[in-house]
């Protein structure tokens, strides 16, 4: 399946990582071809991807926020869980593994696939349904991370005992009496990290799975966060504690 990449940073990304199969590059034609847009076309140039010149409303037409650049390419390339642990053993890293249990809004997604990879994670698992999926929204809101991360679909629940056989805690992030803080739990071992949806928080069976519960200590009024900032406060304090 085609989709259409927009945003320079995207474009880039995908270009660098060359995972997928690019068809067609569209360039705004007055755009000055220098910074980052210089960089995309060597890139395409480097990997054989045809590029056309083309006018703004012709991108207009795709995405408003094009920033000059439109790519045409195959979907996301995800891999499977097994690539996952095999990076972490590649690297010699206990493993840290983001779990995403019915995340649905694209740009919650893209937030957690962004901290994901800046604080380094070796793969994300998000479920095979009912949930949202890399899309080229997701794409954009993670500003490329997409690319440099392994991403795998699989059930969730199959996905934890297989961290588990890898050594791996799995530890659920909820607000809830039976959550601790992260100061009582040990995070510097192999992680796999739950984070429920945005409306419902983890589901039953998927809690039930867990071998600790976590929250984020909070001092103001607000009472919860929503769920990429209180992931990504979470992906931070696991990178912390594994130094």
């Amino acid at each position: 399946m085609s989709e259409w990449i927009t945003g320079r940073n995207p474009v880039f990304e995908i270009l660098r990582a060359n995972r997928r199969r690019c068809k067609r590059l569209w360039v705004a034609q007055n755009a000055k071809q220098k910074g980052r847009l210089a960089e995309i076309l060597q890139l395409a140039r480097a990997h054989q991807v045809a590029i056309q010149l083309v006018s703004p409303s012709d991108l207009d037409g795709i995405d408003r926020q094009h920033q000059s650049v439109a790519l045409a390419t195959d979907g996301y390339p995800y891999v499977d869980l097994e690539a996952i642990i095999r990076r972490a053993e590649a690297r010699d890293e206990p493993i840290f593994v983001l779990l995403l249990d019915l995340i649905q809004d694209p740009q919650n997604l893209g937030t957690l696939i962004r901290s994901a990879e800046a604080f380094g994670v070796h793969g994300i698992i998000l479920p095979l349904a009912r949930a949202a999926a890399v899309t080229p929204a997701v794409v954009n809101a993670s500003s490329g991370a997409t690319e440099m991360l392994h991403i795998a679909q699989h059930n969730l629940s199959q996905a934890i005992d297989r961290l588990k056989e890898a050594d791996g805690w799995v530890i659920g992030l909820e607000s809830s009496p039976q959550a601790q803080t992260p100061h009582q739990i040990n995070l510097t071992g192999g992680i796999g990290l739950v984070i429920g949806s945005e409306s419902q928080g983890l589901r039953r069976l998927v809690r039930e799975k867990c071998d600790l519960l976590m929250q984020i200590p909070m001092q103001g009024h607000i009472d919860s966060l929503n769920a990429a900032v209180a992931g990504s406060i979470a992906l931070f304090l696991v990178r912390q504690a594994r130094g």
